[in-house]
């Protein structure tokens, strides 16, 4: 099967070919860096930092299977972690609530 043709990329004043995506590499990155400044609630970005992988890494490992697969018969590996009590909510990271 044939590849997508390249675009032009959309970054204003560039006029390199970009692959699959909407900008070349370059400019990904530009563009990536101001979304994440910009646009990230940044108390998302606090409440799911190195400490929150760490436990989310933790917990996978104790837990490797999906809970709401094997409730359903299914064996699938876990591959995110969810709150049961959202901490926008008041719910911590405490095993009790994951």
């Amino acid at each position: 099967m044939p590849y997508k043709p390249k675009r032009p990329c959309a970054y204003p004043g560039c006029g390199r070919l970009a692959e699959r995506e909407q900008y070349c590499a370059e400019h990904q990155k530009v563009v990536d860096k101001q979304y994440n400044q910009y646009e990230r609630d940044p108390k998302s970005n606090k409440r799911y930092g190195r400490s929150w992988k760490r436990i989310r890494d933790r917990y996978i490992k104790l837990h490797p299977l999906c809970e709401e697969c094997e409730k359903q018969g299914k064996l699938t590996p876990a591959e995110e972690v969810h709150h049961i009590l959202p901490l926008s909510k008041g719910g911590g990271n405490e095993k009790s609530n994951l």
